[in-house]
């Protein structure tokens, strides 16, 4: 499958998520929805953020333009908040998945699909 159809149909496509964006974590954009763009500055913030978990609980991240607030993360997984709009963002061996999702959708929601992606990702020695 290629890294775009893990957007399409695993994340989007699951009805859950509603922007998604897969990046290499030596850098670059693998995979992304429609109108979902992150500038190289954010690209970098999302990966740098694994090295300095307690700047991004401190000062969050910015995402496709939009600033989010931390409520959890760790070596692995990232969830941050927006109103009512959130992202979950998850590391694995060589990538980092990033999934907005909005309102009406909710958090709860969409965690299990980027984290169960995450789970095969690794499996797979991605």
């Amino acid at each position: 499958m290629s890294w775009q159809a893990y957007v399409d149909t695993n994340l989007v496509g699951s009805g859950r998520v509603s922007k998604a964006a897969i990046l290499g974590l030596a850098g670059g954009v693998w995979a992304t929805s429609p109108g979902f763009e992150l500038s190289a500055e954010e690209q970098r913030a999302v990966i740098d953020g694994y090295k300095d978990i307690e700047k991004v609980q401190a000062s969050g991240l910015k995402i496709a333009g939009n600033k989010y607030f931390t409520l959890q993360a760790n070596d692995r997984s990232i969830y941050l908040k927006k109103t009512a709009d959130g992202a979950v963002v998850v590391k694995t061996k060589q990538a980092v998945l990033v999934a907005v999702y909005l309102a009406p959708i909710q958090a709860a929601e969409t965690t299990p699909i980027v984290e169960g992606l995450a789970d095969y990702l690794i499996s797979a020695g991605f």
